[in-house]
């Protein structure tokens, strides 16, 4: 397979991510103990190397292979304790786990072409 399937497989998982935690904490199931602003801290570490990500640097890419681990655990711990929202978090998971796996494989094919 070519480098630039995983590379579009990354940013499909990443958006989606991206998305999937933006409406599980403002209009599907937000916290009614916690301000809005502490939820959405969530989200700030996707966005720290998305500019490096979308120009298709190599160590954003790993950088974000490496931070969707932190969404891995929290997806899996989610479904383990909440199961009203246990569909939400393995969706959390499928999506971390699809950026994870095509980052590091992009990552790994663009080496070796280059």
């Amino acid at each position: 397979m070519k480098s630039q399937h995983f590379y579009y497989a990354t940013l499909t998982a990443y958006f989606s991510l991206f998305f999937l935690l933006i409406l599980w904490n403002t209009v599907l199931s937000p916290a009614k103990n916690a301000p809005m602003a502490i939820m959405l801290m969530a989200i700030t570490p996707l966005l720290l190397p998305l500019k490096g990500m979308l120009c298709k640097n190599l160590k954003s890419c790993s950088w974000m292979a490496y931070m969707s681990l932190i969404y891995f655990m929290h997806g899996s711990s989610e479904a383990y304790v909440n199961a009203d929202l246990r569909f939400l978090a393995i969706l959390e998971v499928s999506f971390s786990l699809l950026l994870f796996f095509g980052a590091s494989f992009y990552v790994r094919l663009s080496k070796k072409t280059t």
